[in-house]
């Protein structure tokens, strides 16, 4: 029984890593969606929403409940200057073209970081609480429930917002013709603007869950990478997908943790990646694109 619980004690921890993933992943899928663009700074922009965090609550003494939206507010702004001063220019170029500049972004805010709060590892004033959380006999750190729930509480609201709204009905219009989207009268440049922001700023939120949880550094833009595996394995622009994918691989990654130890965590999630490329490269829930020649 001790093993069971253990084990189960686990797999909740990896679900509730997972549903960070599927926030990051969310991130990835709504720029992706609109502007067909895979903005590989999404990790990096998740690590400027906790320093923006740090430095509202900490460094301007503001409340955590006041610098939780004003960081979220400060990683939808990158995204809406990225936007409109760089992405909106690069209409027409190559893809790859595009790609580049968004890892050359990712490059820049890692600069920015290190060159305003230095290189070591910061904590986070706490705002959750320490608190334990059972779920019958199991031990939840009541930060990863927290966590687990407000990021699953956000897809849902998504998820609504693309089937009902219509921001998000124009969001996926623009994603499925362009073309026909610009002929019903709906602004594109607009749409493609508001994915940027929305996007980014999703991304910064996840960023004060994370380093809620673990800290805050310049590196923990590499949680993106696993975001993105998540998403390709989920469906590049499948929301539903991201979910899915997400808590799959928190699920694999706090197995293969746990069991196997850490250094083969991402051997598993990569192993899944390409295997995923070889079988469904459109992913579990992505669009399957059809050319007639």
């Amino acid at each position: 029984m001790s093993d069971l619980l253990f084990f189960v004690e686990v797999s909740l921890a990896g679900l509730g890593s997972g549903a960070l993933l599927s926030l990051t992943a969310l991130a990835f899928v709504l720029i992706y969606k609109a502007t067909r663009v895979i903005n590989l700074a999404v990790g990096e922009i998740l690590m400027m929403g906790g320093y923006f965090f740090l430095a509202f609550a900490a460094g301007w003494g503001l409340s955590p409940w006041l610098a939780i939206p004003a960081a979220i507010a400060g990683g939808a702004l990158i995204g809406a200057v990225v936007e409109r001063g760089i992405i909106r220019r690069m209409l027409g170029e190559s893809p790859i073209s595009v790609f580049m500049v968004t890892v050359g972004l990712g490059s820049v805010l890692v600069g920015i970081v290190e060159l305003v709060w230095g290189t070591d590892p910061r904590t986070l004033p706490d705002f959750m609480g320490t608190a334990p959380v059972f779920i019958g006999e199991a031990y939840v750190s009541r930060k990863i429930a927290i966590s687990f729930a407000v990021a699953g509480l956000v897809i849902a609201v998504f998820l609504a917002l693309f089937r009902f709204w219509r921001g998000g009905v124009a969001l996926r219009a623009t994603a499925t013709d362009q073309a026909a989207a610009y002929s019903c009268g709906i602004n594109v440049p607009g749409v493609f603007s508001l994915a940027w922001t929305i996007g980014c700023g999703t991304a910064a939120g996840a960023g004060v869950l994370l380093g809620s949880i673990g800290g805050i550094a310049p590196t923990m833009g590499a949680f993106g990478l696993s975001a993105l595996v998540v998403v390709i394995v989920g469906g590049l622009d499948s929301v539903a997908g991201a979910l899915v994918a997400g808590l799959a691989i928190g699920l694999v990654e706090a197995w293969t943790g746990t069991y196997l130890g850490g250094e083969y965590k991402l051997v598993f999630t990569f192993g899944i990646l390409i295997l995923m490329l070889m079988i469904r490269p459109y992913g579990l829930f992505g669009t399957k694109e059809i050319e007639r020649l």
